[in-house]
């Protein structure tokens, strides 16, 4: 297993406290389990990539009720001050949500050799699923890593996860905490 580290959309915007967010109290509980995980990944030289939001004003995306946000270019679009990043690290900005749609991050953890992502952040339901299910399009196994990863509400995160315990996919497609994610690396 060559594994990548990529960390979803835990933007300013979503976790300080002057944008409060409905997700905000979620976000903020996962930052010490995503803060161990990357950690780790960069004492055995796993690529950590940090994803987020980066979206144009008057994006299509917000012609539904998603109000504007995470506009790039401005202080909330950029990873939270609370995860620990180094210079080895890799920031991804994406306008959609998937870390793969319409981004480099294939060819990327192509060039480093990964054949396996596991994926953290914000949100279970939306953002971390699309880029677990495009990492399995692509040919790359995909672990969800549920102590690094929150939605809006603890029983949307559970329900998302228990549809993907047991699956026919199951090595390809696993969830794991983080400690289960690093006894797999020894």
């Amino acid at each position: 297993m060559k594994p990548a580290v990529i960390v979803i959309d835990m933007v300013k915007e979503s976790l300080d406290s002057s944008h409060p967010e409905l997700i905000t109290p979620f976000a903020r509980a996962i930052v010490p389990a995503i803060n161990r995980l990357t950690e780790e990944a960069r004492k055995r030289s796993i690529p950590v990539i940090f994803s987020t939001d980066s979206f144009l004003e008057g994006d299509f995306i917000f012609k539904g009720r998603m109000k504007e946000r995470s506009i790039r270019g401005t202080e909330g679009a950029e990873v939270t001050d609370l995860l620990v990043q180094a210079p080895t690290d890799i920031w991804l900005p994406k306008r959609r949500f998937s870390a793969f749609f319409k981004t480099d991050l294939d060819q990327t953890l192509r060039l480093y050799g990964v054949d396996t992502v596991a994926v953290t952040g914000i949100t279970t339901h939306w953002c971390v699923l699309s880029t677990v299910l495009d990492a399995l399009a692509n040919d790359f196994a995909a672990f969800f890593i549920e102590d690094g990863c929150a939605s809006h509400k603890a029983e949307i995160h559970e329900n998302v996860l228990n549809c993907f315990r047991r699956n026919p996919l199951d090595p390809l497609l696993q969830v794991m905490t983080v400690d289960e994610f690093l006894q797999k690396l020894d």
